[in-house]
Order: structure tokens, then C-alpha cells, then sequence
């Protein structure tokens, strides 16, 4: 199914739920806030249940970005759900290198400098693809979000502490693409997401210190 199709599809989604501002808010985008509110409240309490949250804030979403041209948050999206079952599986069986159930950790100063790199290279091969194969007016805005939370991702489902910091980037640069494409809503949750980002960082870290503590 095409994307315009889709959007043919969420009609009933895409009508008005109220307006903010000069900017019309959807009953899509509301939805969409709720859950991803809700999934990141699991996340910071390391809760299970963050996952299928996860999976359908990221289909509305995917929905939501399409409209809106933002092509590589919307294909990212679906990313998103996808490997939010992967997340899900991880968090209930995954284990570590020594084959003990997953915890909260860090990655170390070597697995860091690994992460800055492979982000120093999908950012601009990602703003390279949308700009030579999509309209969106906003490539290297788009891609950077995008790649960087594919990093986020993989760290959160590892349970990572450093999923947070990298939220924390993605969400104050998601505020300013958000707000230049009108979505207002948007720009709420992701400063939301900012501060929740702050706190689950805070909240990882107490769990990483006991953690080390009690071994």
C-alpha cells in the first residue's frame, strides 16, 4: 500500500482534534503523544510494557511524519516498531556476554567512541539518501534525528545507560524540526521526552550504582 493510500486510510484519524496556535492538531497526533508518553514512563522504570507501547506510537507516527514529508523520521518509524519487538524479546530473554540475564550498564569509554563513530557515519549517509531520493525540504535535519535514534534504540533495548544521553540529543533537535514543520503537539512531547530523558538518565544511573554496589 502507497503512502498516500495510508493517509486515505487514517481519514478519520487526520481530522481535528483541536487547534494550538496557528497549527491544527489531529486526533492521529494525540493519540500518538498519549502512547508515547506512556512508553517512556515504562522505559524509565525499566517495565516491560514499554515495548508494545513502543510498536504502536511508532505506527502513528509513521503516519503522522508521512504527511508532513518528514520521510526519514516516518521510515524510521517503522524501523521503530520493528525493532521494538526485537527490544521486547531482548528485555524477556535477552542475556549478556556472560550469558546472565540483561541489566542496566554502560557501555564503557572504548563502546562510546564505537557509537560516536557509526553515528558520525549513518548521520550523513542518511541525509545523503533523502536528499537525492525524497522532496522532503529538510534532509540533514531529518537524517540526523533518524540515525541517532537507531542508536538509541539498540542501546535501550541492551539496556544501555546510554540510551538516555542519546534521547536527550535526539528530543531537543526533534523540538526544533518539529517546530519549523508546524507540529506543535510535537514539539510538546518531544520537550517532554527531553526532561523524561533527564530523568530516566538519573534513574539508570541510581540503578547502575546499586548494581555495581551489590556485586
Amino acid at each position: 500500500m502507497s503512502g498516500s493510500a495510508l493517509l486515505d486510510a487514517a481519514a478519520p484519524l487526520l481530522a481535528t482534534a483541536f487547534v494550538l496556535g496557528d497549527a491544527t492538531v489531529t486526533w492521529l497526533e494525540v493519540a500518538a503523544f498519549v502512547l508515547s508518553i506512556a512508553m517512556v514512563a515504562c522505559n524509565i522504570r525499566v517495565n516491560v510494557l514499554g515495548w508494545p507501547l513502543a510498536i504502536a506510537s511508532s505506527l502513528l507516527y509513521f503516519l503522522l511524519f508521512w504527511k508532513s514529508r518528514l520521510y526519514g523520521d516516518a521510515s524510521l518509524q517503522i524501523f521503530f516498531a520493528v525493532v521494538a519487538g526485537w527490544g521486547w524479546w531482548q528485555w524477556l530473554r535477552g542475556t549478556d556476554a556472560s550469558g546472565a540475564a540483561l541489566r542496566v550498564r554502560s557501555l564503557g569509554a572504548r563502546g562510546r567512541w564505537i557509537a560516536l563513530g557509526a553515528l558520525a557515519v549513518a548521520w550523513p549517509a542518511t541525509g545523503l539518501f533523502l536528499r537525492r531520493y525524497t522532496d522532503t525540504d529538510v534532509p540533514w535535519w531529518d537524517a540526523f534525528p533518524a540515525a541517532a535514534s537507531v542508536l538509541g534504540q539498540w542501546l535501550l533495548g541492551r539496556k544501555y545507560v546510554e540510551n538516555w544521553p542519546t534521547w536527550i540529543v535526539v528530543n531537543v533537535v526533534g523540538v526544533a524540526l518539529f517546530a519549523y514543520k508546524g507540529l506543535w503537539l510535537t514539539v510538546v512531547l518531544y520537550a517532554v521526552f527531553a526532561v523524561m530523558a533527564v530523568i530516566g538518565w538519573r534513574a539508570w544511573r541510581r540503578l547502575l550504582d546499586t548494581s555495581v554496589a551489590g556485586r
